[in-house]
């Protein structure tokens, strides 16, 4: 028996079968860097004992309360973060049918930046400290947080009522993204001209995507919103073949490209909101991420999406590490070493292609 294309059932499966291998040596590889993530830092912690306290045998009351306090919370928010923002920068890509869809170029991020600024600035909600470790602290960061949602979601309303009045094409809202980006970068920079030392380093530091600032009940609601949108993705999956293969084809295997459309953009920046709102702009995830799936499993978004998801826990979560490490004791934003990783990365990619 052969298929369509000349092979046969056994090798369909082969193919298959390396996608979700793929996919698993991803999950290992994620697992053995959480472990590494934990035990590195200013306190050294074997890894066998970190996983050992994981486990729930606690060995050290001083290594308990570091890997349970401070470096378990910090290394999953960047897991969930990478998973969040490399689906949300994947669903936009099928959705929009095109590479350079993300929440960074759509203009979602720096919305939110904008809200950050709003928040620090007009509303006073940073102060400066004169000491090293905590130079800038944000006094009020629930507000903050609600003025970049809010921002985002404001953001994600005008390319969506436009694309409703100019009809839901890809073209009309990556435009509308990239002009709503220049717009509030414009106006971030406007209300920085106008802010104090104080307020202009808060905002600053805002920006520097940091996932050390979530704790356990921030984790708990990305999580739980990016696993949520996770599955919504998945169950679509196969609706976002059928748009990869072009509007008039999925609409004649029944697809209501429109309604997709809008309900996928609107999920992805729901929850590049809640991210960029907690944890401050983090670019190239949701671009770079896809990118590289692509060239080891393909555009097939059954292996698409959940592979983007293992990549972008990867990238974060790798990129935090070094980035406590690398010029230690200091830690740089984990947003710096996502732009110096992800930008060579994506120049790569495009000279060499990607796998179709």
């Amino acid at each position: 028996m052969h298929l369509a294309d000349g092979k046969t059932p056994a090798d369909y499966l082969a193919y298959i079968r390396v996608k979700i291998l793929c996919i698993c040596a991803g999950i290992i590889l994620v697992f053995l860097l959480l472990i590494l993530s934990i035990s590195v830092g200013a306190v050294s912690i074997p890894p066998g004992e970190v996983l050992l306290t994981l486990l729930g045998q606690n060995l050290n009351s001083k290594w308990d309360a570091i890997i349970w306090n401070i470096r378990l919370p910090q290394a999953l928010t960047a897991i969930v973060a990478g998973v969040g923002l490399s689906v949300a920068g994947v669903a936009m890509q099928s959705i929009l049918r095109n590479p350079l869809g993300s929440p960074f170029t759509l203009g979602i991020s720096n919305a939110g930046a904008f809200g950050a600024a709003v928040s620090v600035i007009i509303l006073g909600t940073g102060e400066m400290h004169s000491t090293v470790a905590g130079a800038v602290t944000i006094n009020n960061p629930y507000t903050t947080t609600i003025m970049a949602f809010i921002f985002c979601m404001i953001a994600t309303g005008i390319i969506l009522m436009i694309s409703r009045i100019r009809g839901a094409s890809p073209e009309v809202m990556v435009l509308t993204g990239v002009a709503l980006s220049s717009l509030f970068t414009a106006g971030t920079m406007f209300l920085q001209y106008f802010a104090s030392d104080t307020q202009l380093a808060a905002v600053v530091f805002w920006t520097f995507g940091d996932v050390s600032r979530a704790n356990w009940p921030e984790l708990g609601l990305m999580a739980g919103l990016v696993s949520l949108s996770t599955i919504y993705f998945l169950s679509n999956r196969w609706n976002y073949n059928a748009i990869d293969a072009g509007n008039e084809t999925a609409k004649g295997l029944g697809v209501n490209v429109e309604r997709v459309r809008i309900f996928g953009m609107t999920i992805a920046a729901l929850i590049t909101a809640v991210i960029v709102a907690f944890l401050g702009v983090i670019g190239f995830v949701g671009l770079v991420c896809p990118h590289m799936v692509r060239r080891i499993i393909g555009d097939d978004q059954r292996f698409l999406i959940p592979g983007s998801c293992v990549m972008g826990g990867i990238l974060l979560l790798a990129s935090d590490t070094v980035a406590r490490l690398i010029v230690a004791p200091y830690v740089l934003p984990v947003a710096v070493l996502t732009a110096f990783m992800g930008a060579p990365a994506f120049i790569y990619l495009i000279i060499r292609g990607y796998k179709r």
